[in-house]
């Protein structure tokens, strides 16, 4: 079986540069501790992938060949630069001041990741008062290998909503709730990111989503419960008088 153009499936990878070994994102949390790529705030799930759509993309030979997979197959998928993060570009590569970084300059090391005139670049080189900085992508120019275990196709609305919700919201799964009735469905936005920046913007892509990969769907509420936390002041004591 292979997954058709907007196929809703969930996959475990992780991923490495083919000419290094350099291992550099995955789903699974061991992984990351085992290659120091752990972050303590990070989601750790299966990645949801809608196959040939622009929703919850991936490298483009990383889709086109998960479409030809199914259910249960374990691969390595090998994605090339002209399907991957792009070919090298050297006019991308520039040579300025380092005086340019401002307050910066001193504390900039080659490797890392910086901001210069509204564009991100990684500092290559260093020295005689002049720091290079190459705008390509890291990886621009690798080959990607990806360890992939595909886990399930997504068909039932109900499949659907629940890995759209864990995808979109930034808390643990534990605290997602939803229920579908007929032609609706009830979101409850846990208590957790109901002052959170941006949920207004998570809320408009949540329903997006939902709308186009369950068109059964008519409408969809958003429920919000917002409890009192402040203590009631007691009344104060009136004095007795003699």
């Amino acid at each position: 079986m292979t997954f058709d153009k907007g196929s809703l499936i969930l996959v475990d990878y992780t991923a490495k540069v083919k000419d290094d070994d350099e291992v550099f994102d995955t789903t699974l949390e061991a992984d990351a501790k085992k290659y120091s790529l752990h972050e303590e705030n990070a989601k750790y799930h299966p990645k949801l992938v809608s196959i040939g759509e622009t929703s919850y993309p991936v490298l483009k030979g990383f889709d086109e060949a998960l479409a030809k997979t199914s259910v249960g197959d374990k691969l390595t998928i090998e994605v090339t630069p002209d399907k991957g993060f792009g070919a090298r570009d050297s006019t991308k590569v520039r040579m300025i001041p380092l005086r340019k970084l401002g307050e910066d300059a001193e504390k900039v090391s080659v490797g890392d990741t910086i901001e210069v005139d509204n564009k991100r670049g990684i500092i290559r080189f260093i020295g005689s008062g002049r720091v290079q900085i190459d705008y390509n992508h890291r990886y621009a120019g690798k080959t990607i290998l990806y360890d992939v275990n595909v886990l399930k196709a997504l068909d039932t609305p109900n499949d659907k909503v629940d890995a759209i919700l864990k995808e979109r919201l930034p808390v643990e799964d534990s605290k997602i709730a939803f229920d579908l009735k007929d032609k609706e469905a009830s979101i409850t936005i846990p208590e957790d990111i109901l002052r959170a920046d941006g949920l207004q913007i998570m809320k408009h892509f949540i329903q997006m989503d939902i709308f186009k990969f369950v068109n059964t769907l008519e409408k969809i509420s958003f429920v919000e419960t917002h409890v009192n936390k402040q203590t009631p002041k007691k009344p104060e004591a009136k004095e007795k008088t003699a």
